[in-house]
């Protein structure tokens, strides 16, 4: 065989010789004494599971507060310096990004703060990323939003006809935002302590990256407004974006130019900022916090000026639902976040302990009046590019923002809210470049493209709980599409080589003669049995089932010229091989006749038999990763294809252990061979001889020879 192949040049000249018999399953497990695996019973699986010993249970210990295994052996000399650096960078960021994504959810900013402080202090004791900082994220937080507002919504708290009980509104609203807090908790831990944290990985990234990118419209919409100052109603659900911008530009002639000069100022300063701390990032030893000036600043000059008072500028003013959703987006980010370091600095992640940290985390700060905690990918960077080496640097920044509650918070009074919602929206920049993944996705893998934009599109749409319903449900459809209709091919050999490809996507290809090779790519079960069997019926180019009813009629009347004596049966032989055909009428009983039928020829009946222009089918399952039995059963047709073409059919199964262990295949109702490929030689190139040789035997119809082959390969 190697001398048809392609020559190599001289320094790849290599020959292999591959010499071993073609195996069934069953004669391969028997002649290998194939052993059964030991299956422990449920007292003995409980037993190794709770049993305990010293190690055990500091190994419990361990995995349970992860902080003793990292801290036991943290190098202070080598990294407290840079974590109590990156801390204090982290932690002024944190203060301020709380009381901006405080607007998100509809309270006071001071609960920000809140929530920027509480879940560092559960995560450092049971988190296993070193490098994420915890704290409000806009996603999770436009969800709370969404749940406050439709629970505490304004009309609830009016007092007279242009009056407001802002008290009992924010005391409301707070209650709303802690309580979803501490469910969103619960749902964490027990989808922690239920091992189920594998469930997020059904949130691939196109999925994500259109979800927050809808995300982060709604909250350019909803801090829109607030940029603006203008009244509008609190809109959620179906649509509610499009009603919030209707009712943005219906009152924009109430626009406050005071807000607006310093959102418009902010969004401008902050932006151009953070692209030169993106392209000077190696220079310059510490990002310029921004932010921080950028608030200090604005609230000083609110103070000096009194916009309030003069121009009716909206300061801050500080004071003394059941999501599932919410949870699993605030774990899928915070994972994701993580397991990118986790890489970067090569040490593991724990998907489930981070379930049970971040589900701690969130009860614990919904009992102090804070909202959801998660991550977000721009202050882990910070606290990750200034240096920071562990959850330590954490803790710094949690005493920052301490700092600012306790001694500072009052300063930021006379801040004004446009100021925190522009710092809102200059950091949303990262989740809109993603719409630059779409054309990328589109040109590598076009359902991953559809599920980005459909996601992104329901949510938008029909609110961001809907809408990541609607976009998981359209990426199982995928799936499902893909394995309901999955690729077939038929095969061909590239001349001169021992690879074969799909006819239609070369042109120097031929199809072997007289043998179809067809290729499935995808699992055979229920669900595209009945497409696989017509994508073969289009391959082999004639309706098997019915060529084997008119064959099977021919028989039968020339069965009865036989019994009549107008016909001599003779035998015969058809290259090398005698062909044997059972006839029974089925009216009367007859006995087994031989009969020789060259059906190419004129038939001396008078029955339409159709041609068949192939003597061997070759199926190839190398591609196949299981059959279920409802496939199996189904499988009969293979076998009426095979008594049509005379030939052997082999499916080339990487797992043919469901057939194999089938009663089916135990009656031999396919009535074919299964080749177990379990020594295949493959080249540099991908190239394996053993499918090679085998196509070629069927062509020669010569299955039965040991499989000896050589081949040139590098």
């Amino acid at each position: 065989m190697g001398s048809s192949m392609d020559p190599l040049p001289p320094q790849n000249h290599f020959t292999y010789i591959v010499s071993r018999p073609i195996y069934s399953n069953p004669t391969f497990e028997e002649d290998n004494q194939r052993q059964a695996r030991e299956e422990r019973t449920l007292r003995e699986r409980l037993g190794l599971t709770c049993g305990c010993s010293g190690k055990r249970a500091l190994k419990v210990v361990k995995g349970v507060f992860p902080v003793i295994d990292w801290l036991s052996r943290y190098p202070i000399r080598e990294w407290l310096p840079s974590d109590v650096i990156s801390g204090v960078s982290t932690g002024l960021v944190c203060s301020l990004q709380g009381l901006a994504y405080a607007l998100l959810v509809s309270v006071s900013p001071v609960y920000g703060l809140y929530s920027a402080f509480f879940p560092i202090l559960t995560y450092f004791l049971l988190g296993t990323s070193r490098h994420i900082s915890v704290g409000p994220f806009p996603v999770t937080c436009l969800m709370v939003g969404s749940v406050v507002l439709t629970l505490a919504p304004d009309d609830h708290f009016l007092i007279s006809v242009n009056g407001t009980d802002v008290e009992a509104m924010e005391a409301q609203r707070i209650m709303v935002a802690s309580s979803m807090t501490l469910l969103v908790g619960v749902f964490q831990v027990v989808m922690g302590f239920l091992q189920v944290g594998f469930l997020v990985r059904y949130l691939s990234d196109p999925l994500v990256g259109g979800f927050t990118t809808a995300a982060a419209f709604h909250v350019l919409i909803s801090q829109l407004r607030i940029v603006l100052s203008v009244p509008t109603d609190n809109h959620n659900g179906c649509f509610s974006v499009v009603y919030t911008l209707i009712d943005v530009f219906t009152n924009i002639s109430q626009t406050n130019l005071a807000d607006l000069v310093a959102g418009l100022l902010t969004i401008v300063i902050v932006v151009a900022v953070k692209e030169l701390n993106a392209k000077f990032q190696h220079r310059i030893p510490v990002p310029i916090p921004i932010e921080l000036i950028v608030t200090v600043v604005a609230a000083g000059i609110s103070y000096a000026t009194e916009l309030e008072s003069h121009y009716g500028a909206s300061i801050v003013q500080t004071e003394d639902v059941l999501d599932f959703s919410t949870a699993v987006v605030g774990y899928a980010v915070a994972v994701s976040v993580a397991k990118v370091y986790a890489a970067k600095h090569d040490y593991p992640i724990d998907g489930n302990q981070e379930l049970i940290a971040f589900g701690f985390s969130n009860m614990f700060c919904g009992c102090f009046s804070s909202f959801v905690a998660s991550t977000a990918l721009s202050r882990t960077a910070v606290q990750e590019s200034t240096g920071g080496k562990s959850q330590v640097a954490g803790m710094v920044s949690a005493m920052v923002v301490m700092i600012v509650i306790l001694a500072l918070g009052h300063l930021l009074e006379p801040l004004q809210k446009s100021v925190l919602a522009a710092i809102v929206i200059a950091n949303l920049k990262g989740m809109f470049m993603q719409v630059t993944e779409v054309p990328t996705l589109w040109r590598q893998n076009r359902a991953d493209c559809f599920i980005w934009l459909a996601t992104c599109l329901a949510s938008m749409v029909l609110g961001l709980d809907m809408g990541l319903l609607s976009g998981l449900v359209f990426e199982m459809g995928t799936v499902v599409f893909r394995t309901q209709f999955p690729a077939c091919s038929t095969l061909g050999n590239i001349p001169g080589t021992n690879i074969y490809r799909n006819m239609k996507d070369y042109q120097n290809i031929a199809e072997v003669p007289g043998v179809k090779i067809f290729k499935c790519n995808s699992p055979i079960y229920f669900a595209n049995i009945d497409y696989f069997k017509e994508r073969l019926r289009a391959t082999v180019g004639f309706d098997s089932v019915r060529v084997f009813k008119k064959r099977n009629k021919a028989l039968k009347k020339i069965h009865k010229l036989i019994k009549k004596g107008k016909l001599k049966a003779t035998k015969g032989e058809r290259n090398g091989e005698r062909e044997t055909r059972k006839v029974d009428d089925g009216n009367w009983p007859v006995s087994e006749v031989e009969v020789h039928v060259d059906w190419a020829l004129e038939l001396p009946v008078r029955v339409s038999v159709p041609k068949v222009p192939i003597h061997s089918l070759v199926l190839d399952f190398s591609a196949v990763s299981f059959v279920d039995v409802v496939a199996v059963k189904s499988l009969h047709l293979v076998r009426v294809t095979t008594d049509v073409i005379d030939a052997v059919t082999l499916p080339c199964l990487r797992s043919v252990k469901c057939i194999s262990e089938s009663p089916f295949y135990i009656d031999n109702f396919l009535g074919i061979q299964i080749c177990s490929m379990t020594t295949t030689l493959i080249d540099k190139h991908g190239h394996t001889d053993t499918r090679h040789h085998l196509y070629q035997s069927i062509q020669h119809k010569n299955v039965t020879n040991a499989l000896t082959s050589t081949t040139k390969a590098g």
